[in-house]
């Protein structure tokens, strides 16, 4: 029987090629996590706070108890584990619970989302840790310390992000190779502006999130296939949803930490009290235009899981500026805007142009990322000592004098400010602004770069029936839609058995079939 045999080869290839992208990803992961052990072995040590050695050391003394051995301001105290690891802790949720939860929304993909989410942060987070590293070694090795725990974290931002662009369409290996090259990539680009341009980014609105999103977006560009628009398994259920909000509350909760953990000072305060009153705004706003926008004015819940968090992204690069509560409010009111409307409006627009973006990235990391930037630039140029008074120089340090130190009283006593670039605030807008078409440039072309690599014929790429599907990595218990079951084709008399997972695919003599659940699976020919 033609039909038969047809079914029976298809479900063989299936078959094969699953067992193939399996194999591949023992592999490669197995490679990867020695490469790390070696690696880690030879580099990498703990930092002095952590060292038992230098337990007299009066520096490293006071650094544990969460002073600085120093009078001079700089960077966040390396080892201030008082001050650091209740912000490491919320980031860290936000990471593994918030967005592993946020991209549960896709109905056959649950397992996925929140498993890969997970697996991608552990290898992100010993990659950075060695990237990160080399840029800022100590007699030939990479040290540890409490802030790097969240640097790594950080890290692992980025490269989630850009895994919603193409959520349930690449291989767990394709993204273990996309997170490899995009970790140096966003290492270097973030050195960049931080190290060298000295622009002020304490959120990562620029660095993390715009880099993130629009390197995802051309990767989903690269590596679009045809057969993702309008896929079946590109859609929620009830349940999935619910599941989805969970992350968007977490991420809700804790962003006003991200915001502010490496700030300094009075700055800290800030941004938790900038970024708390700018989500609250924003909520409010995301659900006035979600009903507004939509034709029977009911809420979307892709608006509510999203938008409701665009403000802690466009409020990240000047969370610890001096926007004044009503600042922090309308950069809210802006974002939810911006973002509602972007999923209303641009994404259909976008998808037709084969930008596949499967969590609205854009809307909720790129757009208002670009808000955040363009915001800092603003900030930037109407900072004043009036307006700081003695904390100008913590926050923009590139303004503080080139030749000659400063003294400036602090919360806990005088301290001398390091020698600074001498910038105007209007010279230090204009970097920022620079900052934010660098990161664009990086982003756009490593992401095209990356996804050509991503489609060389040796990657095992996902074909039409197993994107935003579980079933090609996952044992799947029962949950009332059972993979693995027996049913029946009905055709021209004959009966023919195929897995429910080539539904999709069964078209024999142009023939089409729907599905009549009841107690028997039956696939019968529609009339």
């Amino acid at each position: 029987m033609p039909g038969r045999l047809n079914v029976a080869k298809a479900d063989h290839k299936f078959a094969a090629s699953n067992q193939s992208r399996r194999i591949q990803f023992i592999v490669v992961a197995g490679v990867l996590q020695l490469a790390f052990l070696i690696i880690f072995g030879i580099f990498v040590r703990y930092d002095s706070a952590a060292d038992a050695k230098y337990i007299g050391d009066p520096d490293v003394v006071a650094k544990k108890r969460g002073v600085s051995g120093s009078s001079t301001l700089g960077p966040p105290v390396k080892d201030d584990l008082a001050s650091y690891y209740s912000m490491f802790q919320d980031i860290h949720v936000m990471m593994f619970v918030g967005f592993g939860f946020l991209m549960t929304f896709l109905k056959r993909y649950g397992f996925s989302s929140v498993g890969i989410n997970m697996f991608l942060a552990c290898i992100v987070i010993q990659w950075s840790t060695i990237v990160r590293g080399c840029f800022h070694l100590h007699d030939g090795k990479i040290t540890f310390g409490v802030v790097d725990l969240l640097y790594s974290d950080f890290s692992c931002v980025g490269i989630l992000i850009s895994y919603g662009c193409v959520l349930g369409k690449l291989t767990p290996v394709q993204m273990m190779i996309m997170a490899m090259i995009q970790v140096p990539i966003f290492v270097g680009n973030e050195y960049l502006g931080l190290e060298i341009f000295m622009v002020k980014d304490v959120g990562g609105s620029i660095f993390l999130h715009i880099f993130g999103a629009y390197f995802g977006l051309f990767v989903s560009l690269v590596t679009f296939d045809r057969n993702v628009a309008g896929h079946r398994s590109d859609s929620t259920i009830y349940h999935s949803e619910i599941f989805s909000m969970i992350g968007t509350l977490f991420l809700w909760m804790f962003w006003p930490s991200f915001n502010s953990a490496v700030a300094l000072q009075d700055s800290r305060l800030r941004g938790v009290i900038n970024t708390y009153i700018t989500l609250s705004s924003c909520t409010v706003v995301a659900f006035l235009l979600s009903a507004a926008l939509t034709e029977d004015r009911k809420f979307l819940m892709m608006h509510i899981q999203n938008s409701t968090i665009a403000g802690g992204v466009a409020v990240g690069s000047v969370a610890d500026m001096q926007l004044q509560p009503w600042g922090a409010m309308l950069i809210g009111v802006v974002a939810a805007i911006v973002s509602v409307t972007g999923y209303r409006f641009l994404t259909p627009k976008l998808e037709k142009i084969r930008f596949h973006d499967t969590c609205g990235v854009n809307n909720l990391h790129g757009m208002p990322g670009l808000i955040s930037g363009i915001a800092s630039a603003i900030a930037c140029a109407v900072a004043s000592r009036e307006m700081y008074g003695d904390s100008l120089f913590v926050v923009f340090p590139a303004m503080a004098p080139a030749n000659t130190t400063v003294t400036v009283s602090l919360l806990n006593g005088d301290h001398e400010i390091k020698t600074g670039l001498g910038r105007t605030p209007g010279t230090q807008g204009l970097y920022q602004l620079a900052a934010i078409g660098c990161t664009l440039a990086v982003a756009i072309v490593g992401g095209t770069l990356t996804g050509l690599i991503l489609r060389l014929p040796f990657f095992d790429s996902y074909d039409r029936v197993t994107y935003y599907s579980d079933e090609p990595h996952w044992h799947r218990p029962e949950d009332g839609f059972p993979d693995r079951f027996t049913q029946l084709i009905y055709h021209k008399g004959e009966t023919q058995v195929v897995p429910e997972h080539r539904v999709d695919d069964v078209t024999l003599r142009g023939a089409t079939y729907e599905v009549k659940v009841n107690q028997a699976y039956e696939l019968q020919e529609a009339n």
